[in-house]
């Protein structure tokens, strides 16, 4: 599986590095090149250059500075922006004109509605939320083997249950479905 994380910050690189070492190949995306370079450093440390594609394999972890770069090949996309409703919209936007239409966009909220999100985007049944703060989820108090609540919206596909639930099991997680609150 393919997975683009958008956003290079705390949560990004934690995704990243756990996604990699699950054997997902990932791309990291970050507009702000400082915010690559820190997200390659401590990435490098952690994996090795074998798995930033600095040696002769494949790459595991690949860095883009664009999100058509990140999505292109990406079966699931996580946007790490910030849990406010101008941001998500505005990176939902992005993602859903971007990304190739069987990509399943997945972003981390605590507030927002993901019925409303999906709503704005042509694939409201490839939409998810994942009811954590980004410092639960970048190595706070949300660790492997915990539950994990996902939140879906009256569309959700089956499919796309299916590959999330695989992405956080194979992260160690257990993953809980359940619908939207306001849906």
């Amino acid at each position: 599986m393919n997975v683009a994380i958008i956003g290079a910050g705390p949560l990004g690189r934690w995704l990243a590095l756990a996604a990699a070492r699950a054997g997902f190949r990932v791309t990291l995306e970050d507009v702000m090149p400082a915010n690559l370079h820190h997200a390659r450093e401590a990435l490098r440390q952690q994996l090795g250059a074998e798995l930033l594609g600095e040696g002769q394999g494949t790459a595991a972890v690949a860095f883009v500075s664009t999100i058509e770069d990140a999505v292109r090949e990406a079966d699931l996309a996580i946007d790490c922006v910030p849990d406010e409703l101008e941001s998500k919209l505005e990176i939902f936007w992005l993602l859903d004109r971007m990304a190739p239409p069987r990509t399943v966009l997945a972003t981390p909220s605590t507030r927002l509605s993901i019925a409303d999100l999906a709503n704005c985007t042509y694939r409201a049944d490839k939409c998810v939320a994942i009811v954590a703060e980004a410092s639960e989820l970048a190595g706070g108090t949300l660790e492997a083997g915990s539950g994990l609540l996902l939140r879906t919206g009256p569309q959700v596909s089956e499919e796309t249950v299916a590959l999330v639930r695989e992405f956080w099991k194979t992260l160690g997680f257990t993953p809980r479905f359940e619908p939207d609150i306001a849906a």
